[in-house]
């Protein structure tokens, strides 16, 4: 079974930065779709941002031109870089890992706390 630990949370001021990275257990991000969500108290879960296999990524309005999703096949990393970040970014932060080839699945893991304060 595939897994997928997060980590970088904390907590920071408005403005500030953090980077998130998500170690996958296998060699897994050349056949998933790797994604960073996020789920506010009381809101429901969204897609951050995702990275499709050969690099392709796409980003939530919100975090357009702050954030950026990449990856290190190498490391079975893939890494959040989070800018200017505002308290609306408040939030859990979750990996995602969709598999692009039969048979499909899907991995999350445990999640990681982001807190920007005013």
């Amino acid at each position: 079974q595939v897994q997928l630990v997060e980590s970088g949370g904390g907590s920071v001021q408005a403005g500030g930065s953090l980077r998130l990275s998500c170690v996958a257990s296998e060699s897994i991000i050349d056949i998933n779709i790797m994604g960073w969500y996020r789920q506010a108290l009381g809101k429901q879960r969204e897609l951050v941002a995702n990275i499709f296999p050969g690099g392709t990524t796409n980003y939530a309005d919100s975090v357009k031109g702050r954030f950026t999703i990449s990856s290190d096949n190498a490391k079975n990393t893939v890494y959040l870089q989070m800018n200017s970040l505002e308290p609306e970014d408040t939030a859990v932060y979750y990996c995602n890992a969709r598999r692009v080839i039969i048979p499909r699945n899907e991995k999350w893991g445990q999640g990681t706390q982001v807190t920007v304060s005013s």
